[in-house]
Formats: C-alpha cells, structure tokens, sequence
C-alpha cells in the first residue's frame, strides 16, 4: 500500500548535467539553441568531453516537478525506470533524498539510465542535448496502480509521449486514474512533441486531461494556431488550462473563468531550466492543498521565480516559507 501523494508524476528519468557556455560553443556543435535536442551515447560522451565545471543532478521535467511539491510542503511520487548503473543509482538516492517517493527497481537489463547536458549560455537560455537512453524503455506497467489509487493527480510529461510505448503509456495512465477518481493533468513538454504527436496528442488532451500545462509555443503547436486562438480552443476542451508566458507571466482559464498572473523574478534571471517544471510543481500543489486556480497560479508564479534565479531545476531557497510569508 502506498503513502497518500498530492501528485504521481510520471516521465523520464534523466541525470542533468549542467554547464555554462557561449553562443560560440553552441554554434560550432551545431546544437539547437533553446531546444531540447536529442542525442545518441556518442554525442552525448563527445559533449561530455568538452564541457568544463559539470554539475550533476536528478533530474527530467516530471521529476523536477515532484521535487517542487515535496519542497513546498506537498507529497509527491514519481514513475520512471532508470538502469542499474552508476546515474541510475545516483538517481534513486539523490530523488529519495529529496522526499519523493521513488519505489521503481532499477534494470538489469537494458540501455543505461538516460542523461541531458544542460548548456545554460550568458542571456539564461538553456539548450538540452538528451540522451534517454533507459527512458525509451519505458513500459505501462511501470505505472503501478497502487500509486496512482494513492494520488489526487497523475502529471504526465508530453516527452514520454515520444517514447516507443508512449501513446499505450498514457491510455494505461488515464485507465488506472479514471479507476481511481485520479485526476489527469499533463505538460505538453516542447512545441516538436505536440508538433509531432498533433492528432494523437490532442485526441488525449480532449478526452482525459483535466488539468494542461502548456508553454505558448505548445500550445499553438498543438492546435496548429495563433496562441490566442490555441488558449480559446483548449479552453473548451480542458477543466483547467494554464498557459505560460515567461516574462509576461501566465494565463489560467478554469471553466468560465480567465486569470493573469505577473511573473515573480527574484532577482536577476540566470537559467530557465526548469521554470515549467516548477510553475507546474506551485500549481499543483496549490490545487491539490485547498486553493483555488488563481492562488495556485500565484503559488506557481513565485516558484518559478526562484528556480530561474539560480543555475539548476531546483529550490534553492525554501519555498514553502517564500509562500507563507506572502500569504499564499
């Protein structure tokens, strides 16, 4: 039997490495900037090899989001595999370490545990190189229904769509929450996931989700429109739709409702890694804890506000006193 989560959140186990580098340094490795741009073990070592003063930490968009709830006071789990390596293990204890509840056995079979290179360049713009490595190995049944019967929300990242078990990973996921009276919230992750997956993709986000995380981008990706249109639209068809705006903050439409929320930067912005992550983390556990979408929306704003103050995709202050000295 498992502990009572706020939320499951469910996607790829990857060890992030972070570094900083220049334009230069992006342009002569031919690396998208801004993008998450995915790799093979070859490139992934080669990158390795030419970047200085590394950091390595737990990490993946859903994973990052479940660290967030725990640090602002909520209970999170996560779902994803990682192999029985040196990152996978480093994985297990450094997310354990973080309160998450992370009960998954590592592989002993298998691709090694997924990585991301995080090249964060002087005007705060991160470009990831991935490998998922593990992460494409990714089965239903690592969903296990003890989890999701445990939690008010499953959280989905649309990455794991992309998987080659990604559409039956999220029909399993929407069959065990409709079972359990689970709510279904997923983040559309980057606009070539929603771009990619657009027909199959937007028939899930119609018929389970209840609660969309979308950056602008993806959201006109996913409708194929201007952004104004993508929010009316999926308005329509979701319970709760937030729409992040980076500096210009958020849009949130819930039922018949329609909020702003200002961005909270404190202090100087140094790295966007993890800013939708953790926007997504305050949200939810605002809307798993009693408050209502416009106060989870400011929850998320703060949260966000703290992550990219810093290099890496994790409080660095203690955010649950951030948001009780508001009032939040």
């Amino acid at each position: 039997m498992s502990s009572p989560l706020d939320v499951l959140t469910v996607g790829n186990a990857i060890v992030d490495i972070f570094a900083r580098c220049d334009d230069g340094f992006l342009a002569a490795r031919e690396i998208g900037k801004g993008m998450m741009n995915l790799v093979d073990a070859e490139r992934s070592a080669a990158l390795y090899a030419d970047i200085e003063d590394a950091r390595e930490i737990s990490g993946g968009s859903a994973a990052n989001t479940a660290v967030g709830i725990v640090a602002l006071g909520g209970t999170a789990g996560f779902a994803g595999r990682v192999h029985d390596d040196g990152l996978g293990q480093s994985f297990i204890r450094d997310i354990g370490a973080a309160g998450v509840q992370f009960a998954a056995a590592p592989q002993a079979n298998g691709s090694p545990t997924a990585s991301s290179i995080i090249l964060v360049t002087p005007d705060a713009i991160r470009s990831m190189n991935t490998y998922l490595g593990a992460c494409i190995e990714f089965q239903p049944d690592d969903i296990r229904p003890q989890e999701v019967a445990a939690a008010k929300v499953i959280y989905l990242e649309g990455y794991l769509f992309d998987a080659p078990a990604g559409p039956e990973i999220f029909a399993h996921a929407a069959k065990l929450a409709a079972a359990h009276d689970v709510r279904v919230s997923l983040s559309l992750s980057d606009p070539w996931c929603a771009e990619r997956h657009r027909e199959a993709l937007g028939r899930f986000v119609s018929d389970h989700v209840d609660v969309l995380f979308a950056n602008e981008d993806e959201a006109a990706s996913l409708c194929d429109c201007d952004v104004e249109v993508a929010a009316a639209q999926l308005c329509q068809q979701v319970d709760e739709v937030v729409i992040t705006r980076g500096a210009d903050g958020a849009f949130i439409g819930h039922g018949a409702s329609r909020h702003e929320v200002a961005a909270r930067p404190l202090g100087r912005v140094e790295d966007t890694t993890g800013a939708g992550d953790l926007f997504a983390a305050g949200y939810l556990f605002g809307r798993t804890n009693g408050r209502d979408p416009l106060l989870s929306g400011k929850i998320a704003s703060l949260t966000a506000g703290e992550v990219i103050s810093h290099i890496g995709a994790r409080p660095q202050e203690d955010v649950a006193t951030l948001i009780a000295k508001e009032g939040l």
